[in-house]
């Protein structure tokens, strides 16, 4: 308690150079805590599943110039080709890919009519292939049979009278029990009649910072439209095998369109989270920078206080002090800077928080992070003022006989 009282003392004598690090510390609470935080939640979103088989699929693009050209039909060859090939699972038309920030939306309500609490959705139009293609797992329901898949025109507003959902649609559409939506009608468009006949466990939309991200729907269309994209599974491995072979098939077999943009969805997901990817290498870099110049800091302000007080530690250990006594003094003294600067983080990496919460819609932050925080800064400052302590320690008790 005596010695907490002169470590007080001595800090009052020199306030300025204590607060500054104290605030240093402050500053470099809130900040960390936060971009930690922040980086934490960008990690949880590239993690989340997409719901399809990335591992083995790809897509690529069918963009058709030639005249007369009859869509439906070279539909039918190119896919019964691509089914056929041995190392294929399963290939389908669709209009969008999970992750690819393109896509279809629309929305489904309960009652037909304007304003009736529409929820909207990412739309997938397929064929009763789609849910084997994409690698699905369908939890609830049934499948789409072949009698169902409808062709869509394009500029076509008319929708089929079945769909299949996602887990998460239909938890937000039925909250009290998601599995009740099996056999439901529901509405697109405001007033197109829609029955609910399948729900699989995840398909992600394709954009990925929608905070309806989970929410997707298969329609059972085929497109006869002049571009679009065939997704295709294949068997565990062949996958980059498969790809030049399928493309070089394609495009040899019909020179009236154009075969490109061959793309593996792994390869899609990373293009979907670069910016994620990049922020958080941003943000690690401020984290271990700042906690750089804290500690830095720390180390100097200790250099400068023992320099100042060379005599007064020689008298110390002239009286008797033991080595261990000095260093634990100077430890000290670091502890309650970093106690003062803490506190004084805490509040403010709450506030900031706070606003980040209200400006990007965010969640709270936790308190185990900021725990952390100020663990992860006492133990810093520990460490940074070693070694300028072990140079008190070091310093000969006949110092205290020179003249200054």
């Amino acid at each position: 308690m005596l010695e907490t009282g002169l470590i007080l003392r001595a800090l009052a004598r020199n306030k300025i150079g204590a607060l500054l690090i104290a605030l240093q510390i402050a500053l470099t609470m809130a900040i960390m805590v936060n971009a930690i935080f922040m980086i934490q939640d960008r990690q949880q979103q590239m993690q989340r599943e997409s719901g399809i088989d990335e591992a083995n699929t790809f897509y690529l693009t069918n963009t058709i110039f030639g005249q007369n050209y009859n869509i439906q039909a070279h539909l039918q060859t190119d896919l019964h080709m691509i089914r056929n090939t041995p190392g294929v699972i399963d290939a389908v038309q669709i209009n969008a890919v999970p992750l690819s920030s393109s896509g279809w939306s629309m929305a489904l309500q309960h009652e037909s009519g304007e304003d009736k609490d529409a929820v909207g959705s990412a739309i997938y139009m397929v064929d009763d292939h789609g849910i084997n293609a994409l690698g699905l797992t369908l939890i609830a329901g049934n499948n789409f049979k072949q009698g169902d898949v409808e062709i869509r025109k394009d500029g076509q507003s008319t929708w089929p009278a079945k769909t299949i959902i996602t887990q998460a649609f239909a938890e937000n559409l039925y909250p009290d029990n998601w599995q009740s939506a099996i056999g439901k009608t529901v509405y697109i468009s405001q007033t197109q009649p829609m029955q609910i006949i399948g729900i699989v466990k995840t398909l992600q939309a394709p954009w990925n910072g929608w905070d309806g991200v989970e929410r997707s729907m298969l329609v059972p269309f085929q497109r006869e439209s002049k571009g679009s994209y065939y997704f295709i599974r294949t068997e565990a491995g062949r996958r980059d095998e498969l790809m030049p072979i399928i493309e070089k098939a394609l495009a040899q077999s019909d020179k009236e369109r154009i075969i490109r943009r061959v793309t593996t969805t792994e390869d899609t997901r990373n293009r979907s989270y670069q910016q994620h990817n990049a922020t958080n290498k941003i943000l690690t870099t401020v984290v271990v920078t700042l906690t750089l110049i804290t500690g830095f800091g720390i180390v100097g302000l200790a250099i400068f206080s023992i320099n100042r007080r060379t005599k007064q530690i020689g008298t110390r250990r002239a009286l008797g002090a033991t080595k261990g006594q000095i260093m634990r003094y100077f430890m000290m003294e670091n502890f309650i800077i970093s106690t003062f600067g803490n506190i004084i983080g805490c509040i403010g990496a709450i506030g900031l928080n706070m606003w980040l919460v209200n400006t990007f819609n965010l969640s709270p932050i936790g308190i185990e992070l900021i725990a952390f925080g100020v663990i992860a800064l006492f133990i810093v400052g520990q460490i940074a003022v070693l070694y300028p302590a072990r140079k008190a320690a070091l310093i000969a008790p006949a110092t205290a006989t020179r003249t200054i």
